[in-house]
């Protein structure tokens, strides 16, 4: 990253990039927990139903409106915040980048069911998508851990 795009860790500027990545975080961390449980409800409802089309239209407008902008924001901030910060050779934060990625590989598996129920053609158990639900949650919490506790 170019010098003159590096953010001083103490600066006004960086408490906003750092502000608006934890809200995009919260955002995006919103849909990977709210997307799951629409499909438990969706895996429910009668193929061509008035409430699956419904279901269709609300798993699209999140995943579009508010997942995928939301992820993108999330990695572009952090990683500007990382690149403006020297900890490259931490621990915690390969830790914690490890368990970003695999959000973002949760999140794509979101994307594919979502076009799978919009085609009709889920092939999971509403189970199936209850213990999927867990795993944002569990990342989530290692990631809070990683960055605030720092543990290595």
């Amino acid at each position: 990253m170019p010098e003159s795009l590096l953010l001083d860790v103490g600066s006004t500027a960086y408490q906003w990039v750092m502000a608006w990545h934890i809200i995009a975080v919260i955002s995006w961390m919103a849909g990977l927990l709210y997307l799951p449980r629409l499909f438990v409800y969706h895996c429910q409802s009668q193929i061509g139903s008035h409430q699956s089309e419904t279901f269709k239209i609300m798993e699209r407008r999140l995943m579009r409106a508010i997942m995928i902008p939301a992820m993108l924001i999330s990695w572009v901030l952090g990683l500007w915040m990382l690149f403006s910060m020297d900890v490259w050779t931490d621990g915690w934060v390969h830790a914690k980048l490890t368990a970003a990625v695999l959000l973002t590989i949760s999140h794509f598996f979101m994307m594919k069911w979502r076009r799978d129920f919009a085609r009709d053609q889920n092939r999971h158990p509403e189970l199936y998508f209850r213990i999927a639900n867990e795993v944002p949650t569990l990342l989530m919490i290692a990631i809070v851990i990683f960055v605030v506790v720092k543990p290595f």
